[in-house]
Formats: structure tokens, sequence, C-alpha cells
């Protein structure tokens, strides 16, 4: 069969959007979350290995390789360590990167402060609208950060 320019031109058109559309899917598939109560991070894959520290519910984190059962990931400092890939899951959540945080009444500096979240501070994702993240907070109340100052889905 003999392909015309346009034929050509029109096949790497597709082949670049299937391109751009699976490397935002991957990305996507990049995060997960803690599912359980409490999830040990290990030095190695397996159940054998040294227990590095443990992470609490919902904590994210961004995943670096696969072995098995078990991925490799690292957190909003860079730490690494491996997880099992079970005891994860796909909610949304972040970490305040930034050394205090404002919670806004609604996505813009224009909006009154509710609050105030610290290094660290684990905030589950509940929308996104540009630049700014709606959480949740562990006692129910709600707001808006920058997104900026977050670190996670």
């Amino acid at each position: 069969m003999t392909r015309t320019p346009r034929f050509r031109h029109t096949l790497a058109a597709l082949v670049t959007g299937l391109a751009l559309l699976s490397t935002g899917t991957a990305s996507a598939q990049n995060m997960v979350s803690v599912k359980g109560s409490t999830l040990n991070m290990r030095s190695g894959p397996g159940t054998n290995t040294e227990v590095l520290w443990e992470l609490r519910k919902g904590y994210p984190l961004k995943v670096l390789a696969r072995q098995g059962n078990w991925l490799q990931v690292s957190d909003f400092e860079n730490d690494r360590g491996w997880v099992a890939r079970s005891l994860t899951g796909n909610t949304p959540h972040h970490v305040v990167k930034a050394k205090t945080a404002n919670i806004r009444q609604g996505p813009g500096t224009q909006h009154r402060i509710v609050g105030k979240a610290e290094y660290g501070e684990l905030l589950r994702t509940r929308e996104k609208k540009s630049d700014w993240v709606r959480v949740e907070r562990d006692n129910g109340n709600t707001g808006w950060v920058a997104k900026q100052l977050l670190w996670g889905w």
C-alpha cells in the first residue's frame, strides 16, 4: 500500500496525540496514597527489609518504580523507600511544603484567611481550580490553598 503525504501527516498527528494522552495518564498514575491507617516505608521491596518510617492514612507518594507487588516511592522531601502496592490507593491528598500556608475561604488571595496549615501537614484534596486546591483538614474544616505551597495530587 502506498501512503500519500497527507496520510503520513495525519498518522503522525494521531501518534503524537496518543503519546501526549498517554503521558498525561501516566503522570496521573504516578501518585498513590496510603490506603490503610498506617504503612511501613521500607528500605527494599519485601517485608524482610528494614522499616525506614511509618506513614499515615492518605499520605501522598510519587511512584518511581514497580517491582512485583512493591512500589518504589518518594515523598514531598524526596525521601525514598518501598511500600506494598496493596496498601496504597488513589485518594488524592496534598502535603504542605511551605513553612506556613494560608487556608482561604475561596480560590484567590482576595478571599478571607480562615486558617493556617504548617509544613508537613496532610490535607485531603477536594477540588482543584486553576492554581488553587480546596483541601479538607482532619477536623473536617475546608478551605483553599495556593497550589505552589503544596505537594501531591
